[in-house]
């Protein structure tokens, strides 16, 4: 029992690590963000990208390159530039205020960013803003569907466990999700949440 308890027991955060444990617990984005800092890999940017550099310093011993924010070519102003459905989603694209402007004139003032569309606008360099219009549209259309689930980022693993965990025990409450996510996340595997997990305890 002990051996299983140990194998299971949340490992720390160094570059001892194993790459197995490091990919089979959970990790905040401050412990992250301090390991990159203490071993000399670039600490900014989203989570996976945080995540990708690690496992790459754990095979490899070197630290991996990152393309520079100077990389990127255009100096298209998302902030004040008139916008039409022609106009080209280039690669400084953000969703700036003039965006949320032209999308609410094209397509009504129920028009707001989601995870899904903002994704899609990353993705789609070099398309127009009629196609953004169109995809917004798509996207919104699926929601009718009583089946239809928000698209979650997988770095966002937290916010997938709080919300499976709720829809399928709809007589607990939010501090029931966030226990039981912390029993999960501390334990090796997966943070994907099962009906199983009910029966984990400290």
């Amino acid at each position: 029992m002990k051996e299983i308890l140990d194998k299971n027991k949340r490992p720390d955060l160094n570059n001892k690590i194993s790459v197995i444990d490091f990919k089979d617990f959970y990790w905040l984005k401050r412990e992250l963000v301090n390991f990159c800092k203490f071993n000399g890999i670039y600490s900014t940017g989203g989570k996976q990208e945080l995540v990708d550099r690690i496992i790459f310093y754990l095979q490899t011993g070197r630290v991996t390159s990152v393309i520079s924010k100077q990389l990127i070519k255009s100096k298209f102003d998302w902030n004040s530039t008139e916008l039409t459905l022609d106009t080209q989603i280039t690669d400084n694209y953000k969703n700036t205020e003039n965006v949320r402007a032209f999308m609410k004139q094209e397509i009504g003032s129920h028009f707001h960013f989601t995870t899904e569309f903002m994704k899609w606008t990353k993705q789609n360099v070099g398309k127009t803003l009629k196609d953004a219009v169109a995809e917004w549209k798509r996207i919104d259309e699926k929601k009718k569907d009583v089946n239809y689930r928000t698209t979650i980022s997988s770095q966002f693993e937290y916010n997938t466990y709080i919300r499976d965990f709720l829809a399928d025990n709809k007589e607990k409450k939010l501090k029931d999700a966030i226990h039981y996510w912390k029993l999960k996340r501390n334990r090796r595997g997966d943070n994907i949440y099962k009906k199983e997990d009910l029966q984990l305890i400290e």
